[in-house]
């Protein structure tokens, strides 16, 4: 089969457990562009966090970020917007105080003020590495809802595995009232969670088939990796789905082919077998 477009993963996927581009990684993907093969990172990252990943590899790169709510060129030129409506987010705030401690709201914006927090903790040890890599980025606001003075990317809620699992639920319940869309990224090793608030009917699955149709492919044509929740949406999409083998264990249980771990060079490993062709 020949692919046109490869879409990965970031995070438990084209990383290492180091958070670090492995080489077989990025030569593997510098190989498949110059057969004229279509790179994207498809993440949840937002754009911003994302570029230092983009930039380890010299090559043109597409960026669906933010669980599909963006579409970039690694230049920064938007393709795609689906922002969520303020209402909407602001509805969402207010229904799950419980879960403030964890929630920020994101915006497309150029630097300044993307990352907006109701209260920040500098120390906190779930989120003081994304704090710090994103400081310049991070504003805090008190009430948050304040902040919604234009439509927002998403609502970010992060938080313990088991603190995660009742916002999810607490989200559930309310999304019968409200339009909306829901990613979850788990860390289960890490006991660290996030569920992001979207455009109802956004995903990584539903912008990379928008992205698909655009550049006239079809899902034969399109291999996709992945390791957690956020990804099956994309992985469902995609004419060969591949799946990490440190995956959640619920994307193992679909039956998809299996490559080996992001620790193992797994992403290098699945393109030299199914896009370039080697043993």
């Amino acid at each position: 089969m020949t692919f046109r477009l490869i879409a990965l993963d970031i995070d438990g996927t084209l990383l290492d457990r180091a958070s670090h581009v492995p080489e077989a990684n990025r030569l593997a993907i510098e190989a498949a562009v110059a057969r004229g093969i279509e790179v994207a990172l498809v993440t949840g990252r937002r754009f911003d966090f994302a570029l230092p990943i983009a930039a380890q590899i010299p090559c043109p790169l597409t960026m669906i970020v933010n669980n599909g709510a963006l579409v970039k060129s690694k230049d920064g030129k938007t393709h795609f917007r689906h922002l969520l409506p303020h209402q909407t987010a602001r509805e969402v705030l207010k229904k799950t105080v419980p879960f403030r401690a964890g929630a920020a709201v994101v915006f497309d914006r150029v630097r300044e003020n993307q990352v907006i927090y109701e209260q920040i903790d500098w120390e906190d040890p779930l989120r003081k590495g994304y704090y710090l890599r994103n400081r310049e980025f991070i504003a805090q606001m008190c009430p948050l809802e304040e902040c919604l003075t234009e439509d927002p990317i998403q609502v970010m809620y992060s938080g313990s595995v088991g603190e995660m699992k009742d916002a999810l639920a607490a989200l559930r319940a309310m999304n019968g009232g409200l339009e909306f869309s829901l990613a979850i990224t788990t860390y289960e090793h890490r006991d660290f969670s996030m569920v992001d608030v979207i455009r109802k009917n956004c995903s990584k699955g539903a912008t990379l088939a928008q992205w698909a149709e655009l550049q006239g492919l079809a899902r034969e044509e399109i291999m996709a990796i992945g390791d957690n929740f956020n990804d099956r949406e994309m992985l469902e999409f995609a004419g060969l789905p591949i799946v990490m083998g440190n995956s959640v264990p619920e994307l193992k249980q679909m039956g998809w082919r299996e490559t080996l771990s992001n620790d193992e060079g797994g992403v290098a490993a699945a393109i030299r077998e199914h896009a370039l062709g080697q043993a």
